[in-house]
């Protein structure tokens, strides 16, 4: 795909071979046009500035405009399955009430408590590798940390946790807007029926036996407020599980990789570990784990100079947005310490990454905790990429290590 400027705008293709390895190059190319032609009755918004604003603009959003006889809610279209009330794909005033609940639960002192978990959890992780001196940053560390520290979190038992997390993980890549053929692709039909029944029982569970978990404070929410209801608590839950997997993990893995191709600023990174904070949302700005999310106009919006009709479809590419040169000095080279980093790969608005805290402080933690306990860290072979229209991310991330 080689765009050139053009009073037609370009044509974005989601399954442009280049895309699925190395998507930045074309990015860079459709922001010559502020809009892109996607598929039928869609649109697709490259820039820094146009993106950032959608995503504040009250008139776009997740529902179809009842007015033109399409009211489901726009969660995907392959395979079809609806989780109806989870909190990221709502409007206001339920979005309110529901983020509010949320938010209560998910706090500073529980993320912090969190935070301490996680470090016990990644030293338990990287002893074999240590004895070793080979490890696959995905595999070995960020996959099975994410899992502990979600099932930790909500109050999954030991023992459903492998079920749990390869249904979550099944069920975030299930969730694109295109036909995909991939062996990866599960039923997420089935996968969200299953996590909801599990979650639902979990629930029943926690209203009878209350522990130290998300899911008994939420149901402590539901029944001692009225602010959330049961179903909605299973749903927000499940949301948990496949949101949270695949992006966590990525971030991590993700970050190592592109930090192991910069090694100027990895060498800055161990020499001032105060950078960890900013070299976080760094990694997250250069190498989004979610390219983009799609939006629907409830009204007419005007993006680059044309109006966008009411009832079309809007991928704001979240990626390419994060590389654009007219908000980012120099966007394609890592800087660990990169000031005023309004990076939008949590989103922004009222819809911004719910678990963001949770999701900065593991990545700080165990990347910290990687660069403290391994003397050396070098590439071990080639990351494997692992092709998806959306979700960007390695199958493998090899490297070298060795003991302080």
């Amino acid at each position: 795909m080689d765009v050139e400027p053009s009073a037609r705008p370009p044509r974005f293709d989601a399954f442009d071979p280049g895309l699925l390895v190395d998507p930045y190059p074309l990015y860079a190319r459709l922001r010559r046009s502020p809009l892109c032609r996607g598929g039928p009755a869609t649109w697709v918004v490259t820039r820094y500035a146009d993106v950032a604003t959608l995503l504040r603009d009250p008139r776009v959003g997740h529902a179809f405009p009842e007015s033109l006889g399409r009211p489901e809610r726009l969660l995907g279209a392959r395979p079809n399955f609806r989780l109806p009330t989870i909190v990221s794909a709502i409007e206001p005033p339920d979005h309110t009430r529901l983020r509010g609940v949320m938010s209560r639960v998910l706090t500073p002192p529980r993320v912090r408590r969190t935070a301490e978990r996680i470090r016990e959890t990644v030293d338990e992780l990287l002893e074999p590798a240590l004895q070793t001196g080979r490890l696959d940053v995905l595999r070995d560390l960020a996959s099975p940390l994410q899992v502990i520290t979600t099932c930790d979190l909500v109050g999954v038992p030991v023992e459903d946790r492998a079920e749990v997390s390869s249904r979550g993980i099944a069920l975030g890549r299930s969730l694109i807007l295109f036909p995909f053929e991939s062996d990866e692709l599960g039923n997420g039909e089935a996968d969200a029926a299953w996590l909801r029944g599990y979650v639902a029982d979990l629930v029943a569970l926690r209203r009878a036996r209350p522990a130290d978990d998300l899911v008994s404070e939420l149901v402590a929410e539901a029944d001692t407020t009225g602010e959330m209801s049961l179903d909605e608590v299973v749903d927000n839950v499940v949301f948990l599980f496949f949101a949270g997997f695949e992006t966590s993990i990525h971030l991590m893995a993700s970050g190592v990789a592109n930090l192991l191709r910069h090694p100027d600023e990895l060498a800055r990174l161990r020499a001032d570990p105060d950078l960890l904070g900013t070299a976080v949302d760094e990694l997250a700005r250069f190498d989004a784990p979610i390219q983009w999310i799609a939006r629907v106009t409830g009204e007419p919006v005007e993006v680059g100079g044309r109006t966008v009709r009411a009832g079309r479809m809007l991928l704001l590419l979240l990626a390419s947005a994060n590389r654009d040169e007219r908000r980012f000095p120099d966007p394609d080279r890592i800087d660990v310490g990169r000031r005023h980093n309004a990076h939008l790969s949590f989103g922004s608005g009222i819809h911004r990454c719910m678990g963001l805290l949770l999701a900065r402080a593991q990545a700080s933690v165990s990347l910290g905790r990687l660069l403290e306990r391994c003397a050396e860290l070098e590439p071990d072979g080639e990351a494997v990429v692992r092709p998806h229209p959306n979700l960007r991310g390695y199958a493998s991330v090899p490297v070298g290590v060795r003991a302080r």
